[in-house]
C-alpha cells in the first residue's frame, strides 16, 4: 500500500505542508474556514493517517499518560479511571492502565516501564512505599499526580477527599441516633486514607463519649474471624462502619449467616461507592466519594502540568458526598 504523506495532502488541498501541519496540530488561529475544509476533504479523500510515533518524536510528546491503580477491583478506583479516560479522550490523549495490587515492587516496575515508554505523565494511587522513587520523579519535574492518597513531605499535586471529617460526621450521625457501641472495620492501616478515617473515628468516639474497643483493622481475609470475636460478647456493637467496599462484602456475608437484622439490630454504614446500595433491603447508608469529580480534576491537573513547565505545587481536596 502506498504511504500517504503530508505532502500528498498539501498538494491535493492546494496548500503548503506547513499549513497542513498547523491543521493537524489544531493551530487554527490564522487559518480560514475554507482552508480548513479543503484540508479535511483532502485527508478524507486520501485516507491520510498521521504517524503518531514520528509526531511524538518531533513534539517530544507521546500523547499518552499512565494511570497506576492500587486495586482495580474497587468500584471507586474504576470510576476514577473512567473519568480520567473520558477527559483524556476529549483531549486526544491515550491512557495506559496498570494495577499494582498494593504491591510496592509492582508499583516500582510500572513507574519505570511507563517512563521507558516515555508517557507524558503519571497519575498514581501510591502504595506509599516507594518514597525515594517518588522524590526522584518530582526532582526531575516529571509530571506526576497522587490521587486518593497523600504522601507526606512531598511537594506534588494530590487529589483526595476529606476522609477524617467524613467519618467523624458519620460517627456523629450514628451517635445522635442513640448508638453507643459503634464499630469500624478497615483494611490494614498502610495508606493515608485509611489512617485518616481511623483518626476521624477515634476523635468522634472521644468527643461523643462512645464505648472503646470497637475498632478493627485487618486483612480482608480475616474480617470474618475478627467479627466473630467482636459479636461474641453481650456488648456487641449496634452500629458498624465498613471502611471500604471489600470490607462491606465480608460484613454482609457475616450478618446474613448470623441472621442479624439491618438496621433493626445493626445499623450499617459503608465508606465507599456501592453501585447496588439502593437495591439492597434495607437500603445501605453510604459515604459516597466523588470519584468522577476526582478523576476529572486529576486528569485536568496532570494535562495542565504536562503542557506547562511549572514544577508541582499544590494539593486538591475533593468534597465527599453522602
Amino acid at each position: 500500500m502506498e504511504k500517504i504523506t503530508i505532502a500528498d495532502v498539501a498538494s491535493k488541498a492546494g496548500v503548503s505542508k506547513s499549513t497542513v501541519s498547523q491543521f493537524l496540530n489544531k493551530r487554527y488561529e490564522y487559518m480560514g474556514s475554507d482552508t480548513r475544509k479543503k484540508i479535511e476533504e483532502a485527508i478524507e479523500a486520501l485516507g491520510y493517517r498521521p504517524n503518531a510515533l514520528a509526531r511524538g518524536l518531533k513534539q517530544k510528546r507521546t500523547s499518552t499518560i499512565g494511570v497506576i491503580v492500587a486495586n482495580i477491583m474497587h468500584q471507586f478506583s474504576t470510576e476514577i479511571c473512567r473519568a480520567i479516560e473520558d477527559v483524556c479522550q476529549e483531549r486526544e490523549m491515550s491512557v495506559i492502565l496498570c494495577n499494582t495490587d498494593e504491591d510496592a515492587e509492582k508499583e516500582k516496575k510500572y513507574i519505570e516501564m511507563l517512563q521507558a515508554k516515555q508517557v507524558d505523565g503519571i497519575i498514581l494511587f501510591p502504595t506509599g512505599l516507594n518514597v525515594p522513587l517518588y522524590k526522584k520523579l518530582i526532582k526531575q519535574q516529571y509530571p506526576v499526580l497522587f490521587i486518593d492518597r497523600k504522601v507526606e513531605g512531598l511537594k506534588a499535586d494530590t487529589v483526595v477527599v476529606n476522609n477524617r471529617e467524613s467519618v467523624y460526621e458519620a460517627v456523629g450521625h450514628l451517635a445522635n441516633q442513640g448508638h453507643r457501641r459503634i464499630a469500624m472495620i478497615t483494611p490494614p492501616l498502610t495508606i493515608s486514607s485509611r489512617l485518616e478515617r481511623v483518626e476521624g473515628y477515634k476523635q468522634a468516639a472521644a468527643d461523643f463519649g462512645l464505648e472503646p474497643d470497637y475498632l478493627i483493622s485487618t486483612e480482608i481475609a480475616k474480617v470474618r474471624d475478627r467479627m466473630e470475636a467482636l459479636f461474641a460478647p453481650e456488648e456487641a456493637p449496634t452500629a458498624l462502619i465498613a471502611g471500604n467496599d471489600l470490607v462491606l462484602l465480608e460484613v454482609l456475608e457475616f450478618v446474613k449467616e448470623r441472621g442479624i437484622r439491618v438496621p433493626d439490630e445493626l445499623a450499617l454504614l459503608v465508606f465507599d461507592n456501592i453501585p447496588f446500595a439502593h437495591l439492597s433491603t434495607p437500603t445501605l447508608t453510604t459515604i459516597s466519594q466523588p470519584s468522577g469529580e476526582m478523576g476529572r480534576k486529576a486528569a485536568e491537573l496532570l494535562l495542565k502540568r504536562i503542557e506547562s513547565a511549572e514544577g508541582p505545587a499544590r494539593r486538591n481536596t475533593a468534597s465527599t458526598a453522602s
